[in-house]
């Protein structure tokens, strides 16, 4: 079975072997920074249609978590194109974290479309070092379909947990795996390689519930759902942990 994933990985390639070699010669990923948020943001239309029920009972309680003040401060990363800034309370003050500066056009955007949100801040910068951000000084930090693309999950979850303040709540929503005897995981080992390549990093195998449990929250709520996908992305894993 390996050897035939194998196999179909290298035809996979081959396939893909222009953007390969422009990645050879690094000048894929710059050019890839720069069109993937205008694919993005036709994808998150799809994705929120799709999957808005989910996300609307998974930000219902936002609100719970505001701070003293009862202005609820709260850090996305990857917040991307402004997706999930619809389903924030009224009021909410956001700071929007993302290593592709090229996203901010259409955050803008998608603030002008959503008033009842104030960004505060827009960052610059990765999951894994967030230093910008001041240690206990948020309430909620919220990412959703990022964790996959990530190089290190696991230091993510630290910094998630060092921003966050004592009760303070990490909110996600992120494709995994599927069970490693189906077939949706046969085709996601099959297909990993390209999609990684075209999608920004984006790793179809991970088993992010494990780094979730390893993260030692004081509690975490999480549902597993077969979201309407396509199957290689319809594996689920949704919910929110309290530091």
């Amino acid at each position: 079975m390996k050897l035939l994933i194998l196999l179909f990985q290298i035809a996979g390639r081959l396939l893909l072997l222009p953007v390969y070699l422009l990645d050879f010669l690094g000048l894929w990923r710059p050019l890839n920074k720069r069109i993937f948020p205008y694919f993005l943001e036709k994808i998150s239309v799809m994705y929120n249609k799709k999957m808005h029920q989910y996300k609307k009972e998974l930000f219902s309680n936002l609100g719970d978590f505001a701070g003293p003040s009862e202005e609820l401060v709260l850090l996305e990363i990857g917040s991307g194109t402004g997706t999930n800034f619809q389903f924030y309370p009224q009021g909410c003050s956001v700071i929007c974290l993302d290593p592709n500066p090229n996203f901010q056009q259409y955050l803008s955007k998608s603030l002008a479309e959503n008033r009842h949100v104030q960004c505060e801040h827009f960052l610059v910068a990765s999951g894994e070092e967030m230093s910008q951000v001041a240690t206990a000084s948020v309430d909620v930090v919220v990412c959703t379909l990022v964790l996959c693309s990530v190089h290190n999950v696991d230091a993510v979850l630290k910094e998630v947990k060092r921003v966050l303040r004592p009760g303070g709540a990490y909110y996600f929503m992120e494709h995994v795996a599927a069970d490693h005897a189906s077939w949706s995981y046969y085709f996601q080992q099959v297909c990993r390689p390209n999609w990684q390549c075209l999608f920004d990093g984006c790793d179809l195998t991970k088993e992010l519930w494990k780094n979730l449990e390893k993260a030692k929250f004081s509690k975490i709520n999480i549902h597993y759902i077969d979201a309407p996908l396509m199957k290689l992305i319809s594996h689920h894993i949704i919910g929110y942990a309290i530091k």
